[in-house]
């Protein structure tokens, strides 16, 4: 009897923290998927791929989804409506089009006052994904006017430009790799970077260096304590953005802050 009641114990104590678990919210950790759209592609077929890739792998709402990091694109920005509307006004001589894509881009080219430059790796994406990011931002308020020819452009662009992927620098000195693949863009080491994740600072002290090479290698496997709630919000390419031996580097650099 008293191993029964053990038992129990044992098991309602699991399903408790099992419900916990599953009670907080998350966001799906995803690689984008790879698009093969043509010139003949619907507008109805971009707009929804760039929703998935707005509301998923191209972890959009890690930064859009916090009002004070950046504009919620999907409401209104200051009384200027959502971005399909406001878009065509933000740059004189640039239509909505235009200054979509050179924002993603270029994510410094137009930042917004009160607001910090967009992290946003647009290399990691083909020029099809770019292209219905942009579509589904147009049709947030105002007209579509990504085509398939500007989706065609892009195919061929991509084939003539050399692979994507690879390291974005070749230093081999932590600060240098982690600013180049704007990780301080949401943790914070020694003063510099945003608060959005965790500190990199003291980070030796809480985690070893295996479950700082996991993070990096899978981000949406495990959160850590405290930011359960931004699980999967890490860009889940970001290790095809390091060699081996710069994530080694940045594993035993970010293992080494700590008393």
């Amino acid at each position: 009897m008293t191993n029964l009641k053990v038992l129990g114990v044992v098991l309602g104590t699991l399903a408790v923290y099992t419900w916990v678990a599953n009670s907080i919210p998350q966001l799906e950790s995803v690689v984008p998927e790879e698009l093969s759209f043509g010139a003949d592609v619907t507008e109805a077929e971009l707009v929804a791929a760039g929703q998935a890739l707005f509301n998923g792998g191209g972890g959009c709402l890690v930064c859009h989804g916090l009002p004070t990091r950046a504009p919620n694109l999907l409401t209104d920005q200051g009384g200027e409506g959502t971005i399909g509307q406001r878009c065509a006004t933000r740059v004189p001589g640039a239509d909505c089009k235009t200054y979509i894509y050179e924002s993603l881009t270029d994510p410094t080219a137009y930042v917004l006052d009160g607001f910090d430059p967009m992290v946003f790796q647009a290399r990691v994406f083909s020029g099809a994904q770019l292209w219905a990011l942009v579509a589904f931002l147009q049709d947030q308020g105002g007209p579509v006017t990504v085509t398939g020819a500007d989706v065609a452009a892009a195919a061929e662009a991509d084939a003539a430009a050399p692979a994507a992927g690879g390291p974005l620098t070749a230093s081999m000195d932590p600060l240098e790799i982690m600013r180049a693949n704007l990780c301080l863009g949401c943790h914070v080491l020694d003063g510099e970077g945003v608060a959005t994740g965790p500190p990199f600072d003291g980070m030796g002290d809480r985690i070893d260096a295996d479950r700082i090479r996991r993070s990096i290698l899978d981000p949406g496997a495990e959160a850590a304590e405290g930011f359960q709630d931004q699980l999967g919000t890490m860009t889940p390419t970001i290790a095809d953005l390091l060699s081996a031996r710069q994530l080694e580097v940045v594993v035993q650099f970010l293992a080494g802050q700590g008393g």
